[in-house]
Formats: structure tokens, C-alpha cells, sequence
């Protein structure tokens, strides 16, 4: 069965490499530009394991309960977590513990605790500021992420974080307000906003967005990360 699987995957993971080199050669990228992030959200920990065998180095989670047993489980492998979900900061402590990089920070409160648990655990976390698109003023979005207006506070909390480094932004392609639908131009205001972010953390330069069915559109646009699951992984029932 494992081999099955693995032959699977290393089918899935060629596909979608031709799919981001495609992307790139389009744009006229280099594609070292862009890096694979495979979320592995309701996989088990065996597929982790294949994907680290078949040379991926960064996988997402977003719930606590399910990525902690399994970073656990995949301590021996040189994987980089990310932590993609909306985080409680009832759950920080524990994300702090495996996760390499938070990209889903959209709010000061989560900053404090964050950097608290990371100064404990001796950990340096890089974040990404979540951006949501489908949000106004001083409002949170729909799958979380902090209004454009509130980027450049935000960031400037996490810069001054102790045990938090500053890495860039991160959005999901609105389903409601004037991008939903138009994955493309969602992910062009993401890049704006990333420049204007640079133009003060110039080290703040990951930018990730994209997922399966829009990858061509974030690298288009000049997205640095993509988040692809289902196109890797295949479909199949939630585990619980």
C-alpha cells in the first residue's frame, strides 16, 4: 500500500511542478522564485513522512489538535511546519512548540501570546501577517486575516516581538466583497501590499497565496509561496 501511495504522490507532486514551472516560464520567473508549501491538513502523518522521502521540505496544517501529534510523529524529518488556520491563543502554546513559520497572524493579541510562548519554547517564529480581502476598516475577514489598513500596525508589532521575525504577508482568495471570484486581482492587491510593506521590513519579503485550483494566478501575480493540498494529496474523506 505504501508504495501505491508513494508512486501516487510522486505522480501528484510532478504534476503540480510542471503546473508552478509552467506558471513561472509564463511569467517570465525564475522558478527557484517559488516554493512549495503541500498542506497535509487531514493526511496522516505516513503521507508526511512519503513527502519528506520525495524531497518536500515545507507542509501546512490548520488545526492544533491535528498538526501537533503529527509534527510529533515527523520530528526525525527535516520538514518546516506551517500553521495556515485561524489560531485561538489558547492553542499558541502548543503551536509554538513544532510550527517553523505562523502565517495566519491577524491580530495584536495573538502577537503578545505568540511571542510569549516563543521566548519560552526558545524558538524564533516566523510569521506572516494574514490579509483579508473581503474585509473593511478595523474588521477581521470571513477565514480570519486583518483588513489591508491594519497591515502596517500589525507588522510593526510582530517586528517588535521578541522571538518573532517579521516574513511577509499571506491571503486566501476571498469568497465574498469585490474579489470574490477574481483570484488574479486578489492576489495583485496582496503583492501591493507586500511592496508597501518591504519599503519599511525589506526582509519581509515571503508572500504566499494560492492553493490548488489558483496557483497559476498567485504566481502570476508574484506570489513567492504556494499552499497546494488536494492537487498533491488527492481528495478524500476528513480523518475524525
Amino acid at each position: 500500500m505504501t508504495d501505491d501511495r508513494r508512486t501516487e504522490l510522486a505522480t501528484n507532486l510532478a504534476r503540480v511542478e510542471d503546473r508552478i514551472s509552467a506558471a513561472c516560464a509564463k511569467a517570465g520567473r525564475p522558478r527557484d522564485e517559488v516554493t512549495l508549501i503541500v498542506v497535509t491538513k487531514t493526511y496522516p502523518a505516513s503521507d508526511a513522512r512519503l513527502l519528506a522521502e520525495l524531497g518536500v521540505r515545507q507542509v501546512a496544517e490548520n488545526r492544533d489538535q491535528e498538526a501537533a501529534p503529527k509534527a510529533a510523529e515527523c520530528a526525525d524529518l527535516p520538514l518546516t511546519w506551517h500553521f495556515v488556520g485561524q489560531l485561538q491563543t489558547n492553542k499558541v502554546r502548543s503551536v509554538a512548540s513544532y510550527a517553523g513559520i505562523v502565517q495566519s497572524v491577524d491580530r495584536a493579541r495573538l502577537v503578545t501570546a505568540l511571542s510569549k510562548e516563543a521566548v519560552r519554547a526558545g524558538r524564533e517564529l516566523g510569521c506572516l501577517v494574514q490579509v483579508a480581502l473581503d474585509a473593511e476598516s478595523g474588521q477581521q475577514g470571513e477565514r480570519g486575516g486583518v483588513a489591508p489598513d491594519g497591515v502596517p500596525a500589525l507588522a510593526e508589532a510582530i517586528a517588535g516581538a521578541e522571538g518573532l521575525r517579521l516574513d511577509g504577508v499571506m491571503t486566501v482568495a476571498p469568497l465574498a466583497g469585490p474579489y470574490a471570484g477574481r483570484q488574479l486581482a486578489a492576489f495583485e492587491r496582496l503583492m501591493e501590499i507586500s511592496t508597501d510593506l518591504r519599503a519599511t521590513h525589506p526582509a519581509a519579503n515571503m508572500v504566499s497565496a494560492g492553493m490548488s485550483a489558483d496557483l497559476e494566478d498567485a504566481v502570476a501575480a508574484g506570489a513567492t509561496h504556494v499552499r497546494v493540498g488536494t492537487a498533491v494529496l488527492g481528495v478524500r474523506p476528513r480523518l475524525g
